[in-house]
């Protein structure tokens, strides 16, 4: 038997908590709702960048500054805003570095980068990614599905975005200033003192970090399989 989705959802998406509600709601059972899993977050949500995404339903203008009052008073949250707008594919078929909006990348489903991704620079794919060098502390890699550095992670990165929990993060020299699986964020991830492959994957529900050349989530598959 299936139930049906709750109305307030929250997930992590790449810096952000991105909340999908039912709009249509009045508003005391909007905040009521809310209140569920921000009261399970508590110090987590203080500061936080809150994305409120209304589905297929209008966000009008007094609804998003009611919640956002709201949210800021009660959980001390950030800055309270509607989803981005979509990105525009660039005009050539192949992904581009953009100073401001990090590589727009719409036309295949992995993508692969070659060099060092510095800080203040996001690199994103619709599927999965590959970087061939080093991820600096201060940049960012977000991938739909597993994310895999040949080189060291030192920044952060958000695999299975937004709700992909198989997916993994695997780095030649693993320590991250943060990684996100699905919805599940960690900081100050333990890494190995020598420098070894180590992938981050989902164990009930808690991400966790473990040696590549050991403990391959992939092992276990009798044939190969897509990803």
């Amino acid at each position: 038997m299936s139930h049906p989705d709750p109305p307030v959802r929250l997930k992590g998406v790449g810096d952000s908590l991105w909340i999908t509600m039912d709009a249509s709601l009045p508003l005391e059972v909007l905040k009521k709702e809310l209140c569920k899993p921000f009261e399970r977050l508590r110090h987590q949500a203080v500061n936080a960048r809150i994305i409120l995404d209304p589905g297929e339903k209008a966000l009008d203008e007094p609804l998003l500054e009611d919640l956002s009052t709201f949210l800021k008073n009660r959980f001390q949250v950030g800055r309270v805003s509607r989803p981005p707008a979509p990105k525009t594919p660039p005009a050539d078929a192949n992904s581009r570095p953009d100073p401001e909006n990090g590589w727009l990348y719409q036309t295949e489903d992995s993508l692969v980068i070659a060099g060092r991704v510095r800080s203040g620079q996001k690199v994103e794919a619709r599927k999965h990614l590959v970087i061939l060098g080093d991820l600096n502390p201060g940049a960012e890699a977000i991938a739909g599905g597993d994310i895999i550095i040949l080189g060291t992670l030192l920044g952060t990165a958000a695999a299975g975005q937004p709700d992909n929990e198989s997916a993994i993060v695997v780095a030649m020299d693993f320590r991250p200033t943060q990684i996100q699986i699905g919805g599940y964020v960690a900081a100050g991830m333990p890494s190995s003192a020598g420098k070894k492959p180590e992938f981050a994957s989902l164990d009930n529900s808690r991400v966790v970090v473990a040696d590549y050349t050991k403990d391959s989530p992939f092992k276990r598959l009798s044939w190969p399989e897509v990803r």
